[in-house]
């Protein structure tokens, strides 16, 4: 089998023109130079041909093929989502009725990402203590902010430091 040889690597940002659709998904043109193809369960948005649409190389096949992705690749994604997260929980009162358990379709409908993204975002929102867990949902973590104590001082100390002549030992 011929390898086709190929400039693009793998994260690397490129523009896209949505082709065809296939059973598989859409193949799309690469900066106008080649061709590849976004996988339809990774693909949380409504696309059509003609589209101009920027993506991701996610992976350069062997036989020279690209895979691609409209999401961000590793925890940019990641970090994007958390953002998003965060930003619909203050805005809903602190709680939101979705968890890591909820079904994939749900996930996809609220913030357009696969339950994988969803589930790394949350987790890591979770391990920065950020948020809680509950069984039906994902709720802002309260932030106690403790007043700052400073010791009181009693009147006569304080007079007694500035010398003040009723508070000195004879």
């Amino acid at each position: 089998m011929k390898t086709k040889k190929t400039s693009f690597k793998p994260n690397q940002k490129v523009n896209l023109l949505i082709a065809t659709r296939t059973e598989m998904g859409f193949t799309a043109t690469i900066d106008g130079i080649q061709e590849g193809i976004l996988y339809i369960n990774e693909v949380f948005q409504p696309l059509k041909i003609g589209q101009k649409i920027s993506g991701y190389i996610k992976k350069v096949r062997d036989d020279g093929k690209i895979d691609l992705s409209l999401q961000k690749p590793g925890y940019k994604a990641v970090d994007k989502l958390a953002a998003s997260i965060m930003y619909k929980l203050r805005h809903q009162k602190g709680f939101m009725a979705v968890t890591d358990k909820s079904r994939p379709e749900v996930i996809t409908d609220l913030f357009g990402v696969s339950k994988k993204v969803f589930k790394k975002a949350i987790g890591d929102l979770y391990k920065k203590r950020l948020i809680t867990l509950e069984d039906d949902g994902i709720r802002l973590k309260e932030k106690r902010n403790k007043p700052i104590s400073t010791p009181k001082k009693r009147p006569r100390d304080v007079a007694r430091r500035k010398g003040h002549k009723h508070n000195r030992k004879l």
